[in-house]
């Protein structure tokens, strides 16, 4: 079969047979060299054709299917490769970020909140004073006013904290080692009331889910 841009054959040679039946006594040079171009130039024409074909028969061995899926399949893993260099960029920035909240409420936010529990405990100690005082039966009407300033002193200390994401710790019924400090016990009179708590001396924190003081209590045990 011929390839793209092969010659018949048999046109060349009818050029030739052109060329041999000028008349050889007085021969037409015009018609000879004419003859002879056309010869040439198809013949030209038909080594192109073959260099063609050889050159489609390459780009075909070469770029086979098999040759094609190694492709495709290096593309592949060039585009993973790019996609997990993007996740580890995203995880280490959120490490960072992580890091850097750390670093900023450990060196300078705990201090701090650690000042508003201690003012939050003199607070707590100043109206349970002023309650005493103020359900007196000879309690002035002045002395109701400061525990009740006190009391929404103490409110506005509670939002303060809650903006820095401090929560209160829920009551609990019994000690929690991981929950509460234990300053006092009571006895117990049977298994059931051991380890229940009596009452609550400090009301216990978390800080971003993380105990931030445990709650002092005192509680019943058995001897």
């Amino acid at each position: 079969m011929n390839g793209p841009g092969s010659i018949d054959p048999n046109f060349t040679v009818l050029m030739q047979d052109l060329s041999a039946e000028a008349n050889p006594a007085q021969p037409n040079r015009g018609a000879v060299e004419f003859a002879e171009g056309i010869s040439a130039t198809l013949s030209a024409l038909h080594a192109l054709g073959q260099r063609l074909d050889a050159l489609e028969e390459t780009v075909i061995r070469k770029f086979d299917p098999a040759v094609l899926t190694r492709i495709e399949k290096d593309i592949s893993e060039m585009r993973e490769s790019e996609s997990v260099n993007h996740r580890l960029f995203d995880s280490l920035h959120r490490e960072l970020i992580i890091y850097r909240d750390n670093l900023i409420r450990e060196s300078l936010q705990k201090p701090f909140i650690r000042d508003l529990l201690a003012l939050f405990d003199d607070l707590n100690g100043l109206i349970s004073e002023a309650d005493e005082n103020a359900r007196s039966s000879e309690a002035r009407p002045q002395e109701k006013r400061i525990r009740d300033n006190l009391a929404n002193l103490l409110h506005h200390l509670l939002e303060i904290l809650h903006r820095l994401e401090v929560s209160e710790m829920e009551p609990q019924e019994k000690a929690d080692r991981m929950l509460h400090r234990v300053v006092d016990v009571e006895p117990a009179t049977n298994e059931t009331e051991d380890g229940l708590i009596v009452r609550q001396v400090k009301r216990g924190f978390t800080w971003h889910g993380r105990i931030l003081r445990p709650a002092e209590v005192v509680i019943k045990k058995l001897a």
